[in-house]
């Protein structure tokens, strides 16, 4: 079956780009993969760490969380109509997921000054639990289950979009509060953003050795949107706990 009749099992991604690739002599690795991802997690733990101390010297680090916000939406859509850019734009989107982690976690931490580690921490052992799940197939990556954690996720965005675009008119959403609506919602999109990396590893694993070796960075970009996504969802579940109890 050639892989532009294949539709992708990540929402970051479309199925056209692995068109044409069949010829090419250099192949997408996990290897590759691995490496341009522990470079971009690095990169955006340097940028964290950075702007942790800009708000310690008592700089208001607002705009970092919302440019860097708005400057990953940009870049996301950019990357999907440009897929050759990749290679220049996913480091871009490290850069500015960075500024949006670091801003993020900057007041979560002034206040609960050990939830950041501790998201990171439960971060890590999804990630590894989830790879654990998919590799032993306790856990069966099926043409449905990828359209359930698809529908579930954009669900989720489209309220998190809703409630964004209402804050603007001065219309609080249940969403940043801490009742237990707020809270279950959090474990939700906590557990879909966890299987979607069973979508991402089934990706991986269906086009390694067969996509170009370019398409890794595009492989990079829709495992750091999964894993920033469940950090975030970590956190913000953290920061809601330590609140209420």
């Amino acid at each position: 079956m050639a892989l532009r009749n294949y539709k992708t099992s990540n929402p970051v991604f479309t199925g056209y780009f692995w068109d044409d690739d069949r010829d090419r002599s250099s192949k997408m690795t996990v290897f590759g993969i691995f490496v341009k991802s522990m470079v971009c997690i690095l990169v955006i733990a340097a940028i964290v760490a950075w702007i942790w101390k800009l708000h310690e010297g008592g700089m208001s680090v607002r705009w970092f969380t919302l440019g860097g916000m708005l400057a990953s939406i940009v870049i996301s859509i950019v990357i999907s109509v440009r897929k050759h850019w990749a290679w220049f734009l996913v480091p871009l989107y490290t850069v500015a997921k960075g500024c949006f982690l670091g801003g993020f976690s900057a007041y979560v931490r002034a206040r609960f000054p050990e939830l950041p580690y501790q998201a990171i921490g439960v971060t890590i052992i999804t990630f590894f639990v989830m790879l654990i799940l998919y590799q032993t197939r306790i856990i069966v990556v099926t043409k449905l289950l990828r359209s359930i954690i698809i529908s579930a996720a954009a669900s989720i965005f489209v309220v998190y979009i809703i409630s964004w675009i209402l804050s603007f008119f001065g219309i609080k959403s249940f969403l940043w509060g801490t009742s237990n609506l707020a809270i279950a919602f959090n474990v939700i999109a906590a557990i879909v953003a966890s299987f979607a990396l069973l979508l991402d590893f089934d990706y991986i694993e269906r086009y390694k050795g067969r996509a170009s070796k370019d398409k890794e960075w595009l492989a990079t970009w829709g495992l750091l949107a999964t894993l920033i996504w469940l950090y975030a969802e970590i956190l913000r579940f953290l920061q809601k706990l330590a609140i209420r109890f």
